[in-house]
């Protein structure tokens, strides 16, 4: 099997979610040949559904995969081999409803495309460059250092895409560049960078902690849920299914874990809508100024994923809240300077203290790039 790629090769890119798969098929100067997306999750049918794309688009030369963690070893994206595929499988305890399904999406398309080489991309890889005054928890030495307790981040290959459009948008170097990145979609994250390199994520050990979200919790206080286990009795596996797919703005709203739904319902005059947004709105803005505080300056704030990008109700009043960093609500309708052909948008008004800037999610197209670099002969 080769595993240099020639510069006019497609490569195939498959994304996995807990509840998802896309795939998509790149040209090599990034343009999309062709895509797909089910809002199911990985299972049996995944190799007939890969196997239906793959009959109707020119052969892929190489795959990309996306996996949500690399665990304590995997920290930079590395082709898939023996080695590399046991080390996933230790790490998949750090994201049960992530890693299995998408593991099981790399076995499938590696039986289907043997000849080919596969490469695991990783979210955590772009967090990499977090200090220990960021990554380390305060909890005792043994959990740090034998159970490997610690802050990874995620939304990295998000974050790798948005940080040099937003750079290129505002025409600065990604070396002298600090903004505080905003990922909000399913799930939600705020990240600062600091020249190029994160400082500091919301999310944690696992994707579950930080902003609140769709259908997760975000951060908890851990007494309350030993508290829950004490007094009334929860098991591992309940506060787990309910952290991650019965709380956030569902657990809240009681009817939706969508933003767009949730505008509309509150619109109609929904109280529980409204809260549920309140509460959200509130978790993005607290999450933004925390990471504000490990930069030197704000030279930017830039949103990306399904909200960030379409929903601009909440990106205003997320805006809105944060005169104290200098960003305003009542954003520029039209943007600024429309990029929107390039995927990117400067939707302050002019002369604003700080830019806000909102560029497409560009998950899957980062992780063709990626690909491509690894595999450059």
């Amino acid at each position: 099997m080769h595993t240099t790629l020639s510069p006019d090769e497609p490569v195939l890119v498959l994304a996995a979610g807990s509840s998802s798969l896309r795939l998509a098929l790149f040209a090599a100067d990034g343009t999309r040949i062709a895509g797909r997306a089910t809002e199911t999750a990985p299972g049996p049918d995944t190799a007939e559904e890969l196997r239906g794309f793959l009959a109707g688009v020119p052969a892929p030369a190489a795959v990309g995969h996306r996996l949500v963690h690399g665990g304590p070893h995997l920290t930079v994206h590395a082709l898939v081999d023996a080695r590399v595929r046991a080390l996933l499988k230790e790490a998949s305890g750090l994201a049960r409803l992530h890693l299995p399904p998408a593991l099981a999406v790399v076995d499938t398309a590696m039986e289907l495309l043997p000849d080919i080489p596969h490469v695991a991309c990783f979210d955590t890889v772009f967090h990499r460059s977090l200090p220990a005054a960021a990554y380390e928890y305060a909890v005792p030495e043994r959990w740090r250092v034998e159970y490997g307790l610690r802050r990874y981040g995620f939304h990295g290959l998000s974050y790798a895409w948005t940080l040099e459009r937003a750079a290129e948008a505002l025409d600065r170097p990604i070396g002298d560049f600090q903004a505080v990145l905003v990922h909000l979609g399913g799930g939600c994250s705020a990240c600062a960078v600091r020249d190029g390199r994160s400082v500091d994520t919301t999310m944690g050990f696992t994707p579950l902690d930080g902003l609140v979200m769709s259908r997760r919790s975000g951060s908890v206080d851990p007494g309350a849920l030993l508290w829950l286990q004490r007094h009334h009795g929860l098991s591992a596996e309940e506060l787990e299914d309910a952290l991650h797919r019965r709380s956030g703005l569902l657990g809240l709203s009681g009817t939706s874990g969508d933003t767009r739904a949730l505008v509309r319902a509150r619109a109609e005059g929904d109280a529980r809508a409204a809260g549920a947004l309140a509460v959200f709105v509130h978790s993005c803005r607290r999450g933004i100024a925390s990471m504000a505080a490990s930069l030197d300056r704000l030279d930017a704030l830039v949103f990306t994923g399904e909200i960030g990008e379409d929903q601009p109700e909440v990106r205003e009043e997320i805006c809105s809240g944060l005169q104290v960093l200098g960003v305003g609500g009542h954003l520029s309708v039209p943007p600024l300077n429309d990029l929107r052909d390039e995927g990117t948008r400067r939707i302050h008004h002019p002369g604003a203290d700080v830019p806000v800037v909102v560029v497409a999610t560009g998950e899957t197209q980062q992780i063709a790039a990626e690909t491509r670099r690894l595999l450059r002969g």
